[in-house]
């Protein structure tokens, strides 16, 4: 069939041609965003979900709405080895100058890129990643302390005063926040908890893996009852049928129930992974209906795009010792396991492969469900670890 009119969209972040499934999630976080504008207390949004569930495209959708509404927004992403005040600075500074053209906003907008200014310059030293233009000089005494929790409080204040006297809010829509160092989280925690108790007009609407709660938890003990925690799982198989029979359809193309229940079953509802199943499907088929043979030829295309790209970018971040690890954890299946099978397969104690336990956890590899299960974070990585590494003995 005709490769340009493939409507699937495999791809880190990008948007399928149709979001299925997520509209409970959608509307909490309309819901909320809602209220926060209207001055009235809502919590925080986590969205919290294994790699390839789709949490960068439903942050990006709420997003979307969110400004469709009239909400200020910043988007950015926590990369490894990326300062918090770093990412944050360049993205209030545009927010603040929109705010700065509203005119109830602009004497308070002002303020604030004063604050940012002198926010920026005092943690320049500690946090030499920081770049960001000054559009006005600092106001000597507002969020220039030099210390990120004391300054980033203050600087969030000013910013909320800002969105309040313009009728709007500012929402910090801010992707793989597991990344984000404890200190530095604990800073972000005590700001948002400022400004709810204030009730400044400013929220955060945040993606990680799922040991992100506990990462919070540990910043600050009462991140749990600041934020609402929303898990975003797999789809459902009448969903997920939706991801790939609508899309079809609206190209005049049809698929065999043998053939799409084939899809849900190897991709398990995973969105990342239907988008690839569903763009493999279509360049097999030569007509309408895509068959089921067509989709096991599929497959097979599919699962080497995945293993040169989504799974091999992960895998090639890894030491010797931590593929050793991951190759243990996949000959036992899918998971979780005790960290003590994990171990006994590698012929070691526990406590000696506690260090490579907890690098493969910040790397965001594998995580913990419960005290002492390790699992993957990556869905299918298990049977991607056989097939790059038959032998375990190899390692």
């Amino acid at each position: 069939m005709d490769p340009v009119r493939n409507p699937f969209a495999p791809g880190a972040g990008t948007p399928p041609p149709e979001l299925v499934g997520r509209d409970n999630l959608i509307e909490d976080s309309r819901i909320a965003l809602a209220r926060i504008r209207a001055g009235k207390h809502a919590k925080s949004l986590i969205l919290l979900g294994l790699r390839g569930v789709g949490k960068t495209v439903l942050l990006d959708r709420m997003r979307d709405l969110a400004e469709g509404d009239g909400i200020q927004t910043v988007r950015t992403e926590a990369p490894e080895g990326r300062s918090l005040p770093a990412m944050l600075a360049p993205e209030l500074r545009v927010g603040l100058l929109r705010l700065s053209r509203t005119a109830k906003a602009s004497k308070l907008a002002k303020r604030a890129l004063q604050a940012l200014a002198g926010f920026a310059k005092a943690l320049k030293v500690k946090y030499s990643d920081i770049e960001v233009g000054f559009d006005f000089d600092p106001e000597p005494g507002l969020a220039d302390n030099g210390d990120l929790e004391y300054d980033l409080k203050a600087l969030l204040e000013s910013v909320g005063a800002a969105a309040k006297a313009g009728g709007t809010a500012l929402a910090l829509f801010v992707d793989e926040l597991q990344y984000v160092p404890e200190d530095q989280m604990a800073a972000l925690i005590t700001a948002l908890h400022g400004t709810a108790q204030r009730q400044m007009p400013v929220v955060l609407v945040g993606a990680g893996l799922p040991q992100l709660p506990g990462q919070m938890g540990k910043a600050k003990s009462y991140a749990e009852r600041l934020f609402e925690f929303k898990v975003v799982k797999p789809l459902p198989a009448e969903a997920a049928e939706k991801a790939i029979r609508n899309p079809l359809a609206n190209e005049g193309i049809e698929i065999q129930n043998d053939a799409l229940a084939e899809i849900v079953d190897r991709t398990q509802g995973y969105p990342y992974f239907l988008q690839e199943w569903g763009s493999h499907a279509w360049d097999a088929a030569t007509e309408s209906p895509i068959t089921l043979s067509d989709v096991q030829a599929a497959s097979k295309s599919a699962i080497a795009a995945l293993d040169e790209s989504f799974f091999r970018v992960r895998f090639d971040r890894l030491t010797p010792s931590e593929k050793r690890y991951l190759r243990a954890m996949a000959e036992l299946g899918p998971g979780p396991h005790r960290s003590g099978d994990v171990a006994m397969g590698l012929k070691r104690e526990v406590s000696s492969l506690a260090p490579t336990r907890s690098k493969l956890i910040h790397k965001g590899m594998i995580w913990s469900p419960n005290h002492g299960d390790t699992a993957f974070s990556v869905p299918l990585f298990d049977e991607f670890m056989r097939r790059t590494i038959p032998d375990i003995t190899d390692l």
